[in-house]
């Protein structure tokens, strides 16, 4: 019982400063999580659990949702040459232009820079016994995969490795 009182306290005082951030209803699966550090934005897309899951396949909701990754040179886009956008496969967000892709043998997709400034966002990720910089989707904070400081160094030596599955492409 005594842990259960301080796990409670803990939990409480992470909601208070803001660490975690949840809205309650009924359904446990309903319960709509706001990411620390998400952008705030006015087309600010924020849905349930199983909202997520009506709207997303299987593999998306992984990716997306589940912060998981598809394995190296198995996604659709990593070996895309055709001109056109990337958007959120989550929400439509336009997030890379083929402009900015370019091959850099890792079997995902890659691009130097989001299609706008405020099209992503990033936070630090300790997962897997690794420090990395995850990106995400600004309108959903959708899962897209992680940043690299090993991109072209003739345009800005960032390398945004990119989950296929995280990814919706329109050609021109």
């Amino acid at each position: 019982m005594k842990f259960m009182r301080i796990g409670l306290f803990a939990l409480v005082a992470l909601v208070a400063v803001g660490m975690v951030s949840y809205s309650y209803s009924q359904n446990p699966s309903d319960k709509v999580v706001v990411e620390q550090g998400s952008p705030k934005r006015k087309d600010k897309m924020l849905l349930s659990d199983a909202e997520w899951k009506k709207r997303l396949t299987a593999k998306q909701y992984a990716i997306l949702r589940g912060k998981g990754t598809e394995a190296a040179f198995c996604g659709v886009f990593y070996d895309n040459h055709k001109e056109g956008t990337y958007y959120c496969a989550a929400c439509g967000l336009a997030l890379f232009k083929s402009s900015a892709k370019f091959d850099s043998g890792t079997g995902w997709p890659s691009f130097f820079q989001p299609a706008a400034k405020d099209s992503t966002w990033t936070r630090v990720d300790h997962s897997y016994g690794m420090t990395r910089d995850e990106v995400l989707c600004a309108r959903c904070d959708g899962h897209l995969g992680h940043v690299f400081d090993d991109g072209p160094s003739n345009k800005g030596g960032k390398r945004f490795c990119i989950n296929s599955d995280a990814l919706i492409f329109k050609g021109k």
